[in-house]
């Protein structure tokens, strides 16, 4: 275990390093200038002497590894700088903003967990029913909706027609209950096909065979072994698909109006401005391998046989 950790010690001070400097040069090559948004050329008379001017205050002037070195700089005191746009710091733009994404990528979770596990489970063991054939249609339809169209539907069938649910804003639970079943519904189709081919690999395994001949109730041969043995494969993609996830919520986070880091983001790329979106990207990124590094880190407790290997080779 130290071993690991200290692998991934190492693994983390490079990808930071990585990351912070592929988001500064994207962010920093990416079309528009911030000054000039700063400015609002488009609606007041500015002299080329007040953009240099601003330019070599926000030293925009100076060579790209000067300003990457300068940024990493404030970066290691966990300083993300302030936005050019409110003059507020990042951190705590994306501290107020990070709540409201983490309630909806959960609400999503839950949402996708309650339609993939049980879908899943009765189409793996009611294999070539009426059932299977229906979850496995309904997985592909779900996969071939986009989650942005999903979305228009739920804000006018629920929203505009009956009048039942709020479409935009976050204002309690209520709230939440469209955006989440419609990001959860999208990923959903994935996990659902996933877990049923998982879980028929599981059940014709040899141990699910000596468990049967021991005289195990067939509801603790699914529940203790065989669904615990088909978790792995279904935990790896959730760790892949993360980052589509993300996407994901902020798609419905601008669609929703949903006050979250997703929509400000968003509206930091409009504007152009640099500190919140290497702000995010970071912030994103370090998620991202975190919940990689858990996933690692949870097949010992969820694979046996890695346990196995790992004392033959001690």
């Amino acid at each position: 275990m130290v071993q690991i950790l200290a692998r991934k010690f190492f693994e983390v001070l490079f990808f930071t390093l990585f990351i912070t400097f592929v988001s500064f040069l994207f962010v920093r090559l990416a079309p528009g200038d911030p000054v000039l948004t700063i400015l609002n050329v488009d609606e007041l008379s500015v002299s080329q002497e007040q953009v240099e001017a601003l330019r070599e205050e926000m030293g925009f002037n100076k060579p790209l590894l000067v300003q990457y070195g300068l940024w990493l700089l404030k970066f290691i005191q966990l300083d993300f700088g302030n936005s050019y746009v409110t003059g507020q710091p990042v951190m705590d733009m994306i501290l107020m903003g990070l709540p409201s994404t983490i309630e909806l990528a959960v609400g999503s979770l839950i949402v996708m967990l309650v339609v993939s596990i049980p879908l899943g489970s009765l189409s793996a063991l009611n294999r070539n029913s009426w059932i299977d054939h229906m979850s496995r249609i309904l997985s592909i339809i779900g996969a071939a909706i986009p989650s942005f169209w999903l979305g228009l539907i739920f804000i006018d069938l629920f929203g505009v027609r009956f009048n039942l649910l709020p479409t935009m804003g976050r204002d309690g639970f209520v709230s939440l209950i469209l955006p989440s079943l419609t990001l959860g519904l999208a990923i959903s189709s994935v996990y659902v096909r996933l877990l049923r081919s998982s879980l028929l690999d599981s059940l014709s395994q040899e141990f699910i065979r000596a468990a049967r001949a021991r005289g195990l109730s067939e509801r603790r041969i699914f529940v203790v072994h065989a669904f615990r043995h088909s978790l792995p494969p279904v935990i790896t993609v959730f760790g892949v698909s993360l980052g589509s996830l993300i996407g994901g919520v902020v798609v419905i986070e601008v669609l929703f109006a949903y006050p979250g880091i997703g929509k400000l983001v968003v509206d930091a790329i409009r504007q152009r401005d640099y500190p919140l979106i290497q702000g995010y990207i970071l912030i994103m990124a370090i998620i991202i391998f975190i919940v990689n590094t858990c996933v690692d880190l949870s097949y010992r407790y969820l694979n046996p046989e890695m346990k196995l290997k790992e004392k033959g080779t001690n």
